[in-house]
């Protein structure tokens, strides 16, 4: 009989007998009230630290402050709160994401070493539609100021990640700049050596037709040999054009030839040209960045200094 009235006793103490037997928390409500206020606008939360038995006033940011915030704030004033938890007048747990401004709504019960205190929310006038949209307004140049006053320190922090950014690039590139150099030269001799190679077949041609035409036969005989050799050369100019979609220039052919030996010693060596472009694109990026940064930074301290 005795066992049965302590627990319709705990009911009525603790609205929820669920809640009472999971977490055991007692039922016995301390002297020591918690009290809300609300002092210039913000909430003023009064309460007895368990540890040093005195008074402490905890000032709360509605609309910065969350449930978990305003406990790890309780913990870190009073080493002796071991455990804190906020439940709903019901008994149910408030998860620690919820605002303070959405908490100090209705009642609460704050839980602090399995001590159980009632928190009564003095109840606040509802906003108009038109207070209302003036608070958002408000919110709203809150953050545009936050982000004005912030933005210098935003950028410094963006131009040192990007320095660091651009030394990483380019201790990345140093190893492939000096392999591709060394490419590129190869590359380019012999390029160069396949051009006089060129001029001299042209040269021995030139003379090889001289020699026949005043040497061993007349120019009426050579004068035929000569055309179908120009024709030849016109068959094979429009066949290197058929072929590289390209207008057969010197300059094309020396950049389609240093190209094609370029890759091939590539492969040789096992140089990765994506990679390396993929590096050197990334690098210009960086650096377009640095630039809009810096330049944004000293259009900063130029209107400071206005």
């Amino acid at each position: 009989m005795s066992r049965r009235y302590l627990q319709v006793l705990c009911v009525k103490l603790c609205g929820n007998l669920k809640y009472s037997q999971s977490h055991l928390y007692s039922t016995v409500v301390p002297p020591d009230e918690i009290t809300v206020n609300y002092r210039h606008g913000l909430p003023l939360i009064t309460l007895t630290l368990p540890s040093r038995k005195e008074r402490c006033q905890f000032v709360v940011k509605p609309m910065l402050s969350t449930v978990g915030s305003f406990l790890r704030d309780l913990q870190n004033e009073d080493k002796g709160v071991k455990t804190a938890a906020i439940l709903t007048a019901d008994g149910r747990e408030i998860p620690a994401t919820t605002l303070m401004e959405i908490l100090l709504m209705n009642d609460f019960k704050l839980v602090i070493n399995k001590i159980t205190y009632d928190v009564q929310c003095p109840k606040k006038e509802k906003l108009s539609m038109e207070h209302a949209t003036d608070m958002e307004n408000v919110k709203s140049l809150v953050h545009r100021l936050f982000t004005a006053l912030h933005l210098e320190e935003f950028q410094k922090k963006r131009e040192h990640h990007l320095l660091e950014k651009i030394d990483h690039l380019r201790g990345q590139l140093q190893p492939l700049e000096q392999i591709k150099a060394g490419i590129e030269a190869r590359s380019e001799a012999k390029t160069s050596g396949l051009l006089w190679a060129g001029l001299a077949l042209l040269s021995v041609q030139g003379g090889a037709l001289a020699w026949l035409t005043w040497w061993v036969y007349s120019w009426d005989i050579m004068e035929p040999v000569t055309y179908f050799i120009t024709f030849a050369n016109s068959m094979v100019f429009f066949a290197y054009f058929i072929v590289t979609r390209q207008d057969y220039t010197y300059s094309a052919v020396k950049s389609r030839q240093f190209l094609h030996f370029f890759h091939k010693k590539s492969k040789q060596q096992h140089f990765d040209v994506v990679q390396y472009n993929k590096l050197k694109e990334d690098l210009a990026k960086a650096t377009e960045s640095l630039k809009q940064v810096r330049h944004s930074l000293f259009a900063n301290a130029r209107r400071e200094s206005q």
